[in-house]
């Protein structure tokens, strides 16, 4: 299942996103990668009721777009579990060798 954002409110140095289908696998460390953007002032997502509604995030950037610190993070998380995977493969190939 894919998640999807709906843009909420978005403001010249603010944006806020729901997140459909979220999980919480990968929205957490999103929002922790984010918070780690030099240019990010402000980043959180709350859920109002777990059951009934979705996360929303909001980002507050110092300069730039809020929509650009979003898409860093995002190609930054895409490059780390591109490298995790890729390392679990060349474990595996030196297991499968080895036996």
């Amino acid at each position: 299942m894919d998640s999807k954002f709906n843009v909420v409110s978005r403001n010249k140095d603010s944006i806020t996103l729901e997140v459909i289908n979220y999980d919480n696998t990968l929205l957490r460390p999103l929002m922790e990668e984010v918070t780690k953007d030099d240019k990010v002032e402000i980043a959180h997502y709350y859920i109002k009721h777990p059951e009934i509604d979705n996360p929303q995030i909001y980002i507050k950037v110092s300069t730039g777009k809020p929509q650009a610190a979003i898409k860093r993070t995002i190609r930054k998380m895409n490059k780390i579990y591109e490298s995790m995977y890729n390392d679990l493969l060349k474990e595996k190939e030196k297991l499968s060798k080895k036996q």
